[in-house]
């Protein structure tokens, strides 16, 4: 990765309480909406970032070959305390001295990631939910610049093959990117979300 000497612990702690911001501004009557993610509604959407969050947790322990640590919770009655708690937990473990050089298992990748390798993932992952939840809610996504330039420069790397943008998985195909996009957009776009 050609991203030597940026702090993804940082940026990525910024996506997630962003995350969590907007996830905190849903209602009851908000849970059934319709996402960007094809066919998930918000409640979904919510348990498959906490899901998420756990399984980043438990690599960063050493324990992310298990299967369990990604599965989607069954009770999923309060999506955002459940969210809440879940995001509460991977910073926790990203936060723990060494981090960056521990060697992350994460199944859905099929392999193991350098730390920080895997650190940068998390972000661009949550980038992109973040935008999701805003969107669906129709709420402004709070993301400074340099959160915005680094998403494009993990978006540019994330492989554009098929069989990582196939049906279910996290991005969907590149869509075309018109010049003079911004930063944010275009990594959107290099991963299957149309900003429209």
């Amino acid at each position: 990765m050609t991203t030597t000497g940026t702090d993804f612990v940082e940026l990525d702690r910024i996506a997630v309480l962003e995350a969590v911001r907007v996830v905190d501004l849903a209602k009851d009557d908000d849970w059934q909406r319709d996402t960007p993610c094809a066919g998930w509604d918000l409640r979904k959407l919510v348990a498959h970032m906490a899901a998420q969050h756990r399984g980043f947790t438990a690599a960063a322990h050493g324990a992310g070959q298990e299967a369990s640590h990604w599965r989607e919770p069954e009770d999923v009655s309060e999506p955002a305390r459940l969210h809440r708690e879940a995001a509460t937990e991977v910073l926790d473990a990203f936060a723990e001295p060494g981090v960056t050089e521990r060697e992350f298992v994460l199944p859905d990748l099929g392999r193991t990631f350098p730390g920080l390798q895997a650190i940068a993932f998390h972000f661009i992952d949550y980038v992109v939910h973040a935008w999701d939840v805003a969107v669906t809610l129709g709420v402004d996504l709070r993301l400074s610049d340099e959160v915005r330039g680094a998403a494009l420069v993990v978006a540019r790397l994330v492989p554009a093959d098929p069989e990582y943008r196939a049906p279910g998985s996290a991005f969907g195909p590149a869509l075309a990117v018109p010049d003079g996009s911004a930063p944010l957009e275009e990594a959107l776009r290099l991963l299957g979300r149309s900003p429209k």
